[in-house]
């Protein structure tokens, strides 16, 4: 099975994939995860990457492709995968088509998550990381706040917001994927595989529940 995750940048797809990930006993792939992971250890690829990252801008479509057709090869996803955060551009979602059409497999689902524009800048701007990268425990001061302010509750090492979570960044993040990743709705659309919910904390949309809605929909279409 082959299962993509879109959306805006903090609507909640990270959260969702691990989720199905434990359900549907599948590996997940984080595009967003590997680039930070080869940033933090300074590789050749992440130097190349950071400079786009640090903008809000994508990183461009042949870093991406060569990044992720290395990572499908790997054993552990033949099986099926879930792609979060991948492909992010046309081009990439043709490049992908074609990788699969010539192992005969094709995307079977895209859980395009919905989240009101405002509550998403609240979301990615009040959003704190844990400096130790072997914790890297997540915080929202607004909806999931330290017990002490500045300090991770699990490992006591300082907290810090992430360049792509300033405001003028994260504003920036968002116009990009209007430009750039918003036209894959229609793409997948035409092709029958979308699958379009909501999810917001305003209206108490929560992670748990779309997941479960994406699992009912796959046994819908038997797969």
């Amino acid at each position: 099975m082959i299962l993509i995750m879109l959306g805006a940048p903090a609507t909640g797809k990270g959260s969702v994939a691990e989720i199905l990930k434990e359900k549907l006993n599948i590996p997940s792939i984080s595009s967003g995860d590997i680039f930070r992971k080869n940033i933090s250890e300074e590789t050749e690829f992440g130097k190349k990457i950071k400079v786009f990252m640090d903008k809000g801008e994508l990183v461009p479509d042949d870093l991406v492709l060569e990044m992720i057709t290395s990572r499908l090869n790997e054993d552990d996803v033949k099986n099926g995968v879930i792609l979060d955060g991948f492909p992010r551009t046309l081009k990439q979602a043709e490049a992908l088509d074609k990788m699969l059409e010539k192992e005969n497999k094709k995307v079977d689902m895209v859980v395009n998550l919905e989240t009101p524009r405002d509550e998403l800048l609240e979301r990615t701007t009040n959003r704190r990381n844990c400096s130790n990268k072997e914790c890297n425990s997540i915080y929202n001061l607004i909806l999931h706040p330290p017990k002490v302010e500045g300090i991770c509750d699990k490992c006591g090492s300082p907290l810090y917001q992430r360049d792509d979570a300033k405001p003028e960044v994260a504003k920036n993040r968002l116009e990009v994927y209007d430009r750039e990743t918003a036209p894959l709705v229609n793409y997948y659309k035409k092709t029958g595989v979308l699958y379009t919910t909501i999810l917001s904390q305003r209206i108490n949309r929560m992670k748990d529940e779309v997941a479960q809605d994406v699992i009912e929909e796959l046994k819908n279409k038997g797969l």
